[in-house]
């Protein structure tokens, strides 16, 4: 396996593979307020509570991003 590839396959470890997974997933918001915002226009109830379960994925998900890039921390595989 070539030097390239192998850091290519460490991508999803490294420092900017997490910065990278935290803004798809900070993009992720866009969708859930305009989902917010439609159910509250709606006044439907339902959809409100499957926007503010999304939120929650969201904020959940960054939060486990931001402690991943914590513990990176000087051992980036790109860089390294």
């Amino acid at each position: 396996m070539s030097k390239t590839l192998s850091k290519a396959k460490g991508f999803k470890k490294s420092r900017t593979g997490t910065y990278l997974s935290i803004g798809t997933t900070a993009f992720g918001a866009i969708s859930t307020l305009k989902q917010v915002k439609k159910a509250r226009a709606e006044h439907d109830t339902l959809q409100l509570v499957d926007a503010v379960v999304s939120a929650a994925a969201i904020v959940t998900g960054i939060a486990i991003l931001v402690r991943e890039l914590r513990r990176i921390g000087d051992d980036d595989v790109l860089l390294g």
